[in-house]
């Protein structure tokens, strides 16, 4: 028997773009019955034998029956090639996989003929680039992209057994558009040639500029009665895994604001032509909450984070999914007494809130732009595997 080992030399997240590495290790484990079986004095190597194994990158979409029509695009690149029964020795990558393969790349042969001697092990590095056209990874209520190295292997006259390893693929917009200027050439032997800019260098130094404090944006939030607060947004555009910071000023109110509830919430829109239904609604998602009563509230502040398990916000073909801060104000109807106190009176007093209190909800939703963030950053998600085995 052969125990066939898959490990990504760095992690599981990575931009599209990116190369990306796989190191395999293949080695004859022998057979456990066998090793039972024969006496110390009768035992004979023998070699184990792999015809041959390969390894590609693939994408999987797969969409919600009652809400999602798959486009005639996806579903001819997923049929081209699918065909095949259970015992074929074909290599078929794409049997037993959820959702149909909208991307993929050509797949590259590790070796042919591949014989271990007992106990015997060898390693095989699989290179690869993840196309820069890649969807982003994406686990949403009605379409979901998924990501897998597919490494596939045979035995002469047995069938293909395939070994997956799952990805996190991460978009950034423009990183490979992004061009460096040349330096200048010199002649002179003692200054050394420049390295070529590495990809992850180029997306840290356009996420840094993008998120960076720049200009905070003020919104005036009111009513048909009034000013309720005014609310500062310190900056638009956060990586995965920052806080949303705010500020709140209720001091030019002249609506109370008993209560504000603010809530992130991801906005997914299927496209016209692939609804199931004309009245199919974006389905929203919220994660982070955060509610504060502010009744005679001056000031204060939120914070809201960006789960880094979250996808970034993204457009295809398919489905576009957004982000959003929804807010909750709960004011009241009518003004509400406030304390006198008198200085001259040494004797504490307490003010005695009403029993009951007329009250509206307001509701309002600002948009936010939520970027990724570096794929080792992304990588603290989760408590996810690197290493992948299968026995053949």
């Amino acid at each position: 028997m052969i125990e066939v080992t898959a490990r990504l030399a760095r992690g599981s997240a990575y931009f599209a773009g990116e190369p990306i590495k796989c190191l395999l290790t293949f080695k004859n484990v022998g057979n456990p019955k066998d090793s039972m079986s024969e006496s110390p004095k009768k035992t004979s190597a023998k070699a184990d034998t792999l015809a041959w194994a390969s390894a590609q990158i693939a994408c999987f979409c797969s969409v919600s029956g009652s809400r999602v029509i798959m486009p005639e695009s996806f579903i001819k690149q997923h049929d081209d090639g699918v065909t095949g029964s259970q015992n074929a020795t074909s290599l078929v990558p794409h049997k037993e996989e959820h959702g149909r393969c909208v991307l993929q790349t050509n797949i590259k042969i590790l070796f042919c003929d591949l014989r271990l001697m007992p106990g015997e092990l060898k390693h095989f590095c699989f290179n690869d680039v993840i196309p820069s056209h890649a969807f982003p990874s994406y686990r949403g209520p009605s379409v979901k992209y998924s990501y897998k190295i597919t490494i596939a292997m045979q035995r002469v006259g047995a069938p293909v057994r395939v070994l997956r390893v799952p990805l996190r693929v991460l978009v950034l917009y423009g990183v490979t558009e992004f061009k460096v200027e040349d330096e200048p050439l010199t002649n002179s032997l003692f200054i050394p040639t420049p390295e070529p800019t590495n990809l992850l260098d180029i997306a840290s130094e356009i996420l840094s500029t993008i998120t960076s404090r720049k200009n905070s944006h003020n919104y005036k939030i009111a009513n048909t009665s009034g000013t309720i607060t005014v609310f500062t947004l310190l900056k638009g555009s956060v990586r995965l895994g920052e806080d949303i910071v705010g500020m709140f000023d209720f001091s030019s109110g002249t609506v109370p604001c008993v209560q504000f509830t603010v809530c992130l919430q991801s906005e997914e829109e299927i496209s016209e032509e692939c609804q199931r239904h004309q009245d199919v609604g974006n389905a929203i998602l919220s994660y982070e909450k955060h509610t504060q009563y502010c009744l005679f509230l001056k000031k204060t502040h939120i914070a809201v984070p960006v789960p880094l398990h979250s996808t970034p916000g993204f457009l295809t073909d398919l489905v576009c999914l957004k982000w959003r801060l929804h807010f909750e104000f709960v004011v009241s109807k009518g003004p509400l007494k406030k304390v006198k106190l008198d200085p001259t009176q040494s004797d504490d007093c307490m003010w005695q809130g009403p029993s009951h209190l007329e009250t509206d909800t307001v509701s309002w939703d600002l948009p936010v732009r939520i970027l990724p963030t570096m794929p080792m950053q992304a990588e603290s998600s989760g408590c996810t595997m690197n290493s992948y085995s299968l026995t053949i």
